[in-house]
């Protein structure tokens, strides 16, 4: 039996012949690094069972992401989407605008309009699943989307799509996209009331502790307000779930995120964010913000609200809970040799809670705090002197053979080493017999160079002689 196991979670259970190899398919749900784990069960007799897993990592890199992008009427903010979309190239974007509704009555012959028809049953019934990301800017219905294709929008986020609805002043109409099916599944309610005056948008207390929103440029430290330019309308909405994460006139919601099913939703009550991308008031940081909605919409792992990592750095696993509620657990780390050892994290005020621990075993280390679970792979995922632990001399045999040597096992007395000569293993025996191993006398060498010194310069060797012969003689003398 195998179990096949991706990021700590077990994906498949199977049962696999002994010598023979199969194929596997991994599905990766998250971008990034995910550490595939393969564990087989323990066999009979075993020496050890650190070698019955196997681990490697499958780095999951989102190829195109498919954007679209529906813009009900002409209005200076869609350019700062549009060029904020084509601005990265992993994005590919179908942008279509309204240029002429339904109800337009000029009598322009249709063959005689330049425009392009609007493919409605193409984009929100054949290939609407295709897209990673649908976009309602200042949208409001007027018998382009039929209610058959809102049904499909609806469906679409439920199991994991992802919708914005960037609203403005038609919403408080009774043609907005609240009262249609969307209306299910956004986070806030219209309460009918816009707000036509300036305002700085504020980061709220809880989205100081929400990855898209904590540490924006100029933000503001604590209560202070920002230094980000102004905006003029604003539409009211209460909200009924998710979290609201900026705030704009009168301390009224107006970003809110939420999650719908499977999938994701972000309502935003203001059409004016490009006031920041004109440089209005030193503007503000509008690509980030929207950067970071977008590509938590899309389930980027950096911008999770509540999520645990672990991270190796050195002979430390740094490990690092985000939290939107302050959480005083510690966590507990799993070694590879089983056993467990409690981590107390520090709480930040930006939603993060920081802890490390010092390792010294290489192998998988799992890391939970009863909700969470993280994987951090320390030293060789695969060590090879653990590819297999049987006593054999099937690894020295090639060396052994090429080199004319000998194996002999321990566990049968230490061998008698011997001098041979070398031409004692002629005939292609081996220089060695029962018990003893031969080592051969080839007398292999090479003479590299010959460098001669006096041991004294020539007249201190005549001194030293003269000297030695006249206190022989003179002893001799007496």
């Amino acid at each position: 039996p195998v179990t096949i196991s991706v990021g700590g979670d077990v994906v498949q259970r199977l049962n696999v012949p002994v010598g023979k190899s199969i194929e596997l398919l991994v599905t990766v749900g998250n971008p990034g690094a995910n550490i595939v784990e393969i564990e087989v069960g323990p066999g009979p007799n075993e020496l050890t069972l650190d070698n019955n897993r196997a681990l490697f990592t499958i780095n999951g890199v989102r190829d195109r992401l498919r954007v679209l992008l529906v813009t009900g009427e002409p209005h200076p903010g869609e350019r700062t989407w549009r060029n904020l979309l084509k601005s990265d190239p992993s994005v590919d974007l179908i942008h279509f605008t309204i240029l002429r509704p339904p109800e337009a009555q000029d009598f322009t012959p249709v063959n005689e309009l330049s425009l392009i028809a609007f493919p409605i049953r193409e984009l929100f019934e054949v290939k609407l699943h295709e897209f990673d990301l649908v976009i309602f800017d200042r949208y409001r219905r007027r018998d382009v989307l039929a209610q058959i294709y809102l049904d499909n929008i609806v469906r679409y986020v439920r199991s994991g799509g992802a919708l914005m609805v960037a609203t403005g002043p038609n919403i408080g109409t009774q043609n907005n996209l609240f009262n249609s099916p969307l209306g299910q599944i956004l986070p806030g309610t219209p309460t009918g009331q816009t707000f036509e005056e300036g305002f700085r948008p504020k980061v709220t207390e809880l989205g100081r502790r929400h990855p898209v929103t904590a540490d924006l440029p100029n933000s503001g430290i604590g209560t202070a307000d920002p230094s980000w330019g102004r905006w003029f309308r604003h539409v009211d909405i209460e909200p009924r779930r998710g979290h609201a994460l900026m705030s704009g006139a009168r301390d009224r919601p107006l970003l809110m995120l939420d999650r719908v099913g499977e999938g994701r939703v972000a309502q935003f009550m203001s059409d004016h964010i490009w006031l920041w991308a004109r440089g209005y008031e030193n503007g503000g940081p509008q690509a980030e913000l929207l950067r970071r909605i977008a590509h938590w919409l899309m389930k980027e792992p950096e911008l999770e609200e509540n999520d645990l990592r672990a991270t190796v750095r050195g002979d430390r696993i740094d490990i690092a809970r985000r939290t939107l509620v302050p959480d005083g657990r510690d966590v507990e780390v799993t070694f590879p040799n089983g056993t467990r050892e409690r981590v107390a994290l520090t709480e930040g005020s930006d939603g993060r809670a920081t802890g490390s621990l010092k390792v010294t075993d290489s192998g998988l280390y799992h890391v939970t705090d009863g909700e969470r679970v993280a994987i951090a792979a320390v030293g060789a995922l695969n060590p090879v002197e653990m590819a297999d632990v049987r006593t054999t001399e099937e690894p020295l045999r090639v060396a052994s053979a090429a080199s004319g040597g000998q194996i002999l096992w321990l566990v049968d007395g230490p061998p008698d080493i011997r001098r041979v000569r070398p031409n004692r293993d002629s005939g292609g025996k081996e220089p060695g017999g029962r018990g003893w191993i031969g080592l051969r006398a080839n007398g292999d060498y090479v003479v590299a160079g010959i460098m001669q010194l006096p041991l004294l310069p020539g007249i201190a060797l005549f001194a030293v002689g003269l000297l030695t012969l006249v206190l022989a003689w003179r002893r001799e003398g007496r």
